[in-house]
């Protein structure tokens, strides 16, 4: 039994297509959209925007400020 447990996860991980992404036959890539000049490749359609993707901020804490007291931060009763 643990070896099928093992060799499934495998398996199924070799199901993905490795090859470039069409659209099926009989059907188009989707319409440009509004606004667009052409319509999009499959390539420019699968890269993040930098909306979904943003870019790191390494912006370090310049000072230390303390905290003021939080009025809410009661003991348990």
């Amino acid at each position: 039994m643990r070896p099928v447990l093992i060799a499934l996860p495998l398996l199924l991980a070799g199901c993905g297509s490795a090859a470039g992404l069409k659209p099926p036959e009989g059907s188009s890539l989707p319409v440009a959209p509004v606004g667009a000049r052409a319509t999009p490749t499959p390539q420019e359609l699968l890269a993040p925007t930098p909306q979904q993707r943003p870019q790191r901020s390494d912006e370090l804490l310049r000072r230390s400020d303390q905290r003021r007291n939080d009025e809410f931060d009661l003991p348990p009763r």
